[in-house]
């Protein structure tokens, strides 16, 4: 058998007919190109005017009215801010999600762009500024650019398209439910019911134009840790005379370093187990009675996740007793590990070298930040990739983090991201009508 016939059989089986594959790219191709200004204008007024965590008011309603302008089904409200938009193609075929966050985060922006936000509002109670210091903006804009793509090419789709834009991926404020899993209690993935769902990230540190992806465990788990520590207050002239809680925390603080170095099978899966903040105390001179800490816990590897909780629970009671301590343990459970289905990531990666070409799509290491997207890919196969957003001139020491003043991300990139996610689902609809026959 040539060569050539093995691709094309190859070709057949991933997605449908290749010329037909060939052709809807193109489209794909055309129709980016003409909207990339406008998405890239899209990005900068959501980036001038940020919203936190279900107060995405403005950028749901701007969402709202582009996806109606495009003949789309919308939904609004879902969960608080959210926004669902329904396309049908012309065959009947899967259904296909796609997804992108719109929260921002309070920080003050330092950027020196014409676009910089100079937003401030309240946050649990503080002044604060609001900056799209993750990238939610260009994911909002992306998402808006593929809807115009695919509505123009709706004649073309065997399946349907749902849009799903998410509020509140950094979490809900203080007393407040939000973010994916309240989309999906509230059907986001239903009526009509998902198939599989498609998701991005833009990466500052990443070379623009270029994709990274990862199989499996991709994003880390994250948890929120609260450790209260109860002594005998007494005068810090006379230790003796009470249980000194700030000595004992600094000790458990010390035992719970050994869970990652000393429990954990590490060539498995990378964790970590950070405590943030300490509190306790109100004078040099006094031993306190009551020291409190909370901390991070991240995992790519759910019984790994199991593993430390009990080992936290482990050290820092039997630390506190050791010392005549009172210890208490408090473990919220989190986002879960951000999992890519290995055969959809397998088949997802061959249709992102056709959109981006070979040398622009790598393996990428998973990490310990986490991501809201996994609830979804726990209901339905989901694949969730990254997209450059560093200016190519940049290396990634000296391009500034997700999360701080200095975050950057050259807008040029973005077109990439409206071709990667279009494609992925007409090549999905494309393999899903091929299997069919």
């Amino acid at each position: 058998m040539s060569k050539n016939i093995l691709l094309s059989l190859l070709l057949l089986g991933m997605f449908g007919s290749p010329a037909k594959a060939q052709d809807l790219s193109v489209q794909v191709e055309k129709i980016a190109d003409e909207i990339e200004e406008k998405v890239v204008s899209w990005r900068r007024d959501i980036h001038e005017h940020p919203e936190l965590s279900n107060r995405e008011f403005r950028t749901a309603k701007m969402v709202a009215k582009h996806l109606k302008s495009l003949g789309i089904a919308v939904q609004t409200e879902v969960a608080h801010t959210g926004v669902v938009g329904i396309l049908k193609g012309a065959k009947p075929g899967p259904v296909v999600a796609l997804r992108a966050d719109m929260d921002a985060l309070p920080v003050v922006e330092r950027v020196d762009v014409p676009f910089a936000s100079k937003v401030t509002t309240e946050y649990n109670g503080e002044e604060v500024g609001v900056m799209h210091a993750c990238g939610h903006d260009t994911h909002v804009a992306i998402l808006m650019g593929v809807a115009e793509t695919l509505s123009r090419m709706q004649k073309d789709l065997t399946g349907t398209v749902k849009f799903i834009f998410q509020p509140a991926e950094e979490g809900a404020p203080e007393g407040e439910e939000g973010g994916a899993d309240l989309m999906i209690k509230e059907g986001a993935l239903q009526n009509p019911d998902v198939d599989v769902i498609f998701g991005l990230h833009i990466n500052s540190q990443t070379e623009v134009n270029t994709i990274g992806y990862r199989s499996e465990g991709t994003m880390a788990s994250v948890d929120g840790l609260e450790i209260k520590v109860k002594g005998a207050q007494t005068h810090g002239a006379y230790p003796w005379s009470g249980v000194d809680p700030i000595v004992t925390a600094s000790q458990i603080v010390m035992g719970l370093q050994t869970i990652v170095s000393r429990n954990l099978e590490l060539l498995k899966a990378p964790a970590v187990v950070t405590i943030g903040k300490i509190e306790g105390g109100v004078r040099s001179n006094i031993i306190p009675e009551e020291v409190r800490m909370i901390g991070t816990i991240r995992s790519l590897d759910p019984e790994m996740q199991d593993k430390i909780h009990k080992r936290i629970r482990e050290i820092a009671t039997n630390i506190g007793e050791s010392a005549g301590a009172e210890v208490e343990v408090n473990i919220s459970r989190g986002y879960p590990v951000t999992y890519n289905d290995p055969e959809l990531t397998a088949w997802a990666a061959e249709s992102l070298k056709q959109t981006a070409g070979d040398d622009h799509v790598f393996l990428r290491k998973a990490v310990t930040g986490a991501e809201d997207f996994s609830y979804f890919a726990q209901e339905v196969p989901g694949f969730f990739f990254f997209l450059g957003g560093m200016p190519a001139d940049k290396t990634a020491e000296e391009a500034a983090p997700h999360h701080t003043p200095d975050f950057y991300i050259d807008d040029s990139g973005l077109k990439l991201g409206v071709k990667a996610l279009s494609n992925l689902t007409i090549d999905y609809m494309s393999k899903q009508e091929t299997m069919g026959k």
